[in-house]
């Protein structure tokens, strides 16, 4: 049997390069009963503002984006990309405003401090809402990554959260 136990920040050894290229991860929020997640890979790890957060982009037509408006926290859900990808998968394409696509998953919805969170991750990050920039065609530097990356000019959203909680599964 697995449980999950809190770790400092500074003790995990994990690389987050190949964490979140190689396994994604599940961006979950909650504003009152409704609780949405998405895939996603782009993001990284951190120290800012003196302290340890978590980044991720957001487009601004996901609907997980509109629950990460409305609440203080979201969660990064770190799943074993090969025994979790038809979920993962799922996760990202459907639209949770269609349909209960948490449900159709059948992955397991568990909270802390009211934080949704998913039971089958082997990692998962607990973080309180810092700030929100969107991206915008003036930010980039590089000649040609705004046209590759928005074709449709639907630039990202840029949530920093710091990582209240580091949650690892632990045999017990």
């Amino acid at each position: 049997m697995k449980k999950f136990i809190k770790l400092d920040p500074k003790t995990v050894d994990m690389n987050p390069f190949s964490t979140l290229d190689d396994n994604w991860m599940l961006i979950t929020a909650r504003s009152g009963e409704k609780v949405n997640t998405m895939t996603a890979s782009w993001g990284g790890l951190g120290v800012l503002w003196n302290k340890n957060v978590a980044y991720v982009f957001v487009r601004p037509q996901r609907y997980t984006r509109e629950l990460i408006d409305e609440s203080d926290h979201f969660s990064l859900n770190i799943l074993d990309h090969e025994t979790y990808r038809k979920e993962l998968e799922y996760l990202g394409k459907a639209s949770g405003r269609d349909e209960d696509k948490i449900a159709k998953s059948k992955l397991t919805l568990a909270y802390s401090n009211e934080v949704p969170y998913f039971q089958e991750a082997d990692q998962v990050l607990i973080c309180r809402k810092l700030s929100r920039q969107q991206i915008t065609k003036d930010s980039f530097i590089e000649a040609g990554l705004a046209a590759k990356n928005y074709p449709t000019d639907d630039f990202h959203y840029v949530y920093v959260g710091e990582i209240e909680d580091f949650l690892v599964k632990e045999e017990i």
